[in-house]
């Protein structure tokens, strides 16, 4: 290879919740590839990391600032940076993030703008579209997690835990991916130990209800369910993002201490047509800060004018569930990436990708921005 790819590693500036980097042993595989790597002053630290663990692993691995990262050839950051960062990055450089095409029309104009490539993380998929790289599981797990632990503080008398209380009702929202993880985790609380701990004491588990997408619009039927549901969760993926699974109107059938749990995540944008809306209408989106909502907290009155807010209960939602246990998180991601990066540093570089070339190169050429309108 006559040019070794520059990589850059961006740390998040995003909420102080967000402690996700690539894990030291991912940098060193990145560096045995035949890349040169750079990490932002400060990687891994929110998970406890040190630049000694990171050099300890790949020691030819550099430090530089934040804007010397963003100068690298390929820049590396699990979530979508803040625009003024990307702004940083030199013309035919590339981006690489969970960068949503489909649901942010606005960010893919603005990338094609400054003249830089990218591959989005969730667009890399296999020939059959499946997604390969994913956290499917922590996702629903994650938030079934949350969503039982906001449950148990609410839960009329005669409480969450007491034997007496009837079976919770956990209403879902889609059956695909997500779906299949959701199942399993509603019933064990999204959390094992504490599920063994309330059977061994006799109290009733859960039962779920499965509504795929296609049964949503029939009204009466869907009443008579949310009226009955305790934990109402969201994964769908819907084939029109504007389309809205659960007006806001239809929330006032659920009970009072009903929790609304957002697993989609997808965004509010009322400035493009047709509208991008969430699958529940009405609910904030939280981050790895707050991903809590009671239903007088004030980010409910923060949504755009075209969402209705007026029926609320308390709402579950995080932009990045897996990240409530990063280091764990980082393990399912770095793994999943490896031959990603390895196809592509041993390509050369994204010019040198064949959309028609072997399984890796192939998976790359879909996520890549600029053959976006081909996939």
């Amino acid at each position: 290879m006559n040019h070794r790819l520059k990589f850059g590693l961006a740390r998040m500036h995003v909420e102080a919740g967000e402690r996700r980097d690539f894990l030291p042993n991912f940098v060193a595989h990145l560096e045995k590839y035949g890349a040169q790597v750079m990490l932002e002053h400060g990687y891994g630290s929110g998970m406890g990391f040190s630049e000694r663990d990171y050099k300890k692993l790949a020691p030819d691995v550099q430090f530089g600032s934040n804007e010397e990262v963003y100068q690298q050839d390929y820049v590396m950051v699990l979530r979508y940076p803040d625009e003024s960062y990307v702004r940083r990055l030199n013309p035919g450089a590339c981006l690489i993030s969970m960068l949503h095409y489909p649901t942010r029309p606005q960010r893919v104009q603005f990338l094609k703008s400054l003249g830089i490539d990218a591959i989005s993380l969730d667009s890399l998929q296999d020939d059959s579209r499946r997604r390969l790289v994913e956290n499917l599981r922590s996702v629903a797990w994650n938030g079934l997690e949350v969503a039982y632990q906001a449950l148990r503080t609410i839960y009329p008398s005669p409480g969450f835990e007491s034997p007496q209380r009837k079976p919770i009702h956990v209403t879902l929202l889609g059956s695909g991916s997500v779906g299949t993880h959701v199942v399993q985790a509603a019933i064990r609380y999204g959390d094992v130990p504490f599920w063994h701990d309330l059977a061994s004491r006799g109290v009733p588990g859960a039962q779920v209800t499965v509504v795929d997408y296609d049964m949503t619009p029939f009204e009466p039927f869907m009443l008579e369910i949310l009226s009955k549901t305790d934990i109402l969760v969201d994964a769908t993926q819907r084939p029109d993002p504007s389309h809205i699974v659960i007006p806001n109107p239809w929330i006032a059938h659920m009970p009072d201490h009903a929790i609304l749990l957002d697993l989609s995540v997808d965004p509010y944008n009322c400035n493009t047509s047709p509208v991008i809306v969430k699958g529940i209408e009405g609910i904030p989106t939280g981050n790895l800060d707050q991903y809590i909502f009671r239903p007088d907290d004030p980010a409910f009155d923060t949504l755009p004018d075209c969402i209705s807010t007026k029926h609320r209960r308390f709402s579950v939602s995080c932009y990045s569930w897996p990240g409530i246990h990063p280091k764990r998180c980082m393990q399912v991601y770095g793994h999943q990436l490896q031959p990603i990066v390895r196809t592509l540093v041993e390509k050369g570089g994204l010019q040198n990708i064949n959309p028609k070339g072997r399984f890796f190169e192939r998976a790359i050429a879909r996520a890549m921005l600029s053959r976006l309108e081909e996939t």
